[in-house]
């Protein structure tokens, strides 16, 4: 049965790196034909796609009472998605980041989780248990709406620019085939991605592993498999804006439509299993993410070290405590 498992992983990870490679030249292809920026597909299709594994948890667990894992999914989602797959495609080519990025798109993610952090920390900000309220759901789907205003912003000023230009990229895919990758793509990467994490737990399971270990890893990491391949992917390929753009739009979806949505739709709730050291290295993933950015207008490989560094140290202290 464990070779049938395994197979079955290997299988789904292959399936999962080759549609992600083909999402990249999609979405790239996509944003051509449309005269859009590619860093607005990031932000919009790939990011909201690549977040369907994560929806779908937070509003199975958080409809049955399970808050904890909620919490556990975007919280650890966040972190993932920054300091390990950002980490990780730095290491696998130096990352370039747009002057437009490190004035816009960073810091509204850094806004996005600043709030985040500031409502999920009653303990610290009013003196009783951590949790989210109604309201507070409320606040961060505003903070949404507020991104999606941007967004239309960008579409507008883009249109602009494109008319003034004349310079035209080539796109691998015309219009329709774009759209119809996208669509097969992305249904093949939520799939092989559920196919990878319900194979590893089953792996781990059978050779003994511990069922935080299991949580904490094949969950948690395994939901943030399409955002991996796929920023590797676009790194690889050198599509920066791709790359830097699906973690940005990624994260500012977990908190606040991931966690935000079910929350206004079911009720608030507290947990004590999440604290000040949980939230506070969320916000700081968000807070190192830019500073590289602006640093030098390049995540450089030895950043993307630390980013690693900074992930290892905090997954081990999970372990610890």
């Amino acid at each position: 049965m464990i070779i049938g498992w395994i197979i079955l992983f290997f299988v789904g990870l292959a399936a999962l790196i080759k549609a992600s490679d083909v999402f990249v030249d999609a979405a790239s292809s996509l944003a051509i034909k449309l005269k859009m920026p590619k860093m607005l597909i990031a932000l919009t299709i790939a990011a909201f796609g690549t977040c369907a594994p994560e929806l779908a948890i937070s509003f199975k667990s958080i409809s049955s009472g399970n808050y904890d894992m909620t919490l556990a999914n975007v919280i650890g989602s966040c972190v993932v998605n920054i300091l390990l797959i950002v980490g990780v495609a730095t290491l696998v080519k130096p990352i370039k980041v747009k002057e437009q990025t490190v004035k816009k798109e960073l810091p509204i993610l850094v806004l996005v989780t600043g709030i985040f952090f500031i409502l999920l920390n009653d303990s610290l900000f009013r003196g009783k248990e951590n949790g989210l309220s109604r309201i507070d759901a409320g606040i961060l789907m505003a903070s949404f709406g507020v991104f999606l205003a941007y967004i239309l912003y960008v579409v507008h000023q883009a249109k602009k620019k494109m008319k003034r230009s004349r310079k035209r990229e080539k796109a691998k895919y015309g219009l329709w085939k774009s759209l119809l990758y996208i669509v097969i793509t992305l249904i093949i990467i939520v799939v092989a991605s559920d196919i990878v994490v319900d194979n590893a737990v089953l792996i781990a399971q059978e050779i003994g592993i511990s069922q935080k270990i299991i949580t904490m890893t094949a969950i948690v990491i395994g939901t943030s498999l399409p955002e991996l391949t796929m920023t590797v992917g676009a790194s690889r390929k050198g599509e920066f804006d791709l790359a830097v753009g699906n973690i940005i739009g990624t994260n500012i979806f977990n908190i606040c439509i991931v966690l935000g949505l079910p929350t206004l739709i079911y009720g608030g709730f507290t947990s004590v299993a999440f604290n000040f050291v949980d939230t506070t290295v969320v916000l700081l993933a968000a807070l190192v993410y830019y500073w590289f950015g602006r640093s030098s207008r390049k995540l450089e490989r030895f950043e993307g070290m630390l980013m690693v560094a900074i992930f290892a140290a905090y997954y081990t202290y999970l372990f610890l405590v």
